[in-house]
């Protein structure tokens, strides 16, 4: 299963998107929660990586390589979302999904901005970082109703998935009597 999310998190930043509205950050929050060890950052981190070498190989605007000191904040602030989504392994709630997944934007928008201040895109000032962090409010957007939404089908389809519904919904329609063809004549 988790492979295949790999493969769904490559994907998302790949296929044409508005900046930061990808499945990467909501995958950090799903791998700390239900996996663990370096599994838990491997995992958000790697689907990172494959897409970066993906859209370097390729040319992707937008993706590839970059500032060095860039890159490791992006970096460190997508395996910062496996650490909160270790929060949630003992108590997953919808609130508290939801919760994690605007902390995990916050977190990424402060550390990745931080690593764009630091590689010399704006002044070494005060005013420089704040002008840094003013002008990335929209990738912030983007990247709350990223985290949220992909939290939410991760999560959801994973609960529904391990709940008894899906063998309810079966043993219901199983029970149901064969429908009778509607041109069918009564005699």
């Amino acid at each position: 299963m988790f492979y295949v999310l790999f493969l769904i998190a490559t994907a998302t930043r790949l296929m044409p998107h508005p900046p930061n509205l990808v499945c990467i950050g909501a995958l950090g929050l799903f791998a700390g929660c239900y996996l663990r060890g370096r599994s838990a950052w491997l995992l958000p981190v790697g689907a990172m990586l494959a897409s970066d070498v993906i859209g370097h190989v390729f040319r992707l605007p937008g993706m590839g390589f970059y500032n060095p000191a860039v890159f490791c904040m992006v970096y460190a602030g997508i395996a910062g979302s496996a650490m909160i989504g270790r929060r949630l392994s003992n108590n997953r709630t919808a609130v508290r999904i939801g919760g994690a997944a605007v902390a995990s934007s916050i977190v990424f928008f402060l550390v990745s901005n931080l690593g764009v201040w630091f590689a010399g895109q704006y002044p070494p000032t005060a005013a420089g970082l704040i002008a840094c962090y003013t002008m990335a409010i929209p990738f912030l957007t983007n990247t709350l109703i990223g985290n949220l939404l992909y939290s939410a089908v991760l999560f959801g389809t994973y609960e529904f998935s391990q709940s008894q519904w899906p063998s309810r919904l079966t043993e219901l329609v199983s029970k149901q009597p064969a429908l009778q063809p509607v041109f069918a004549r009564k005699s």
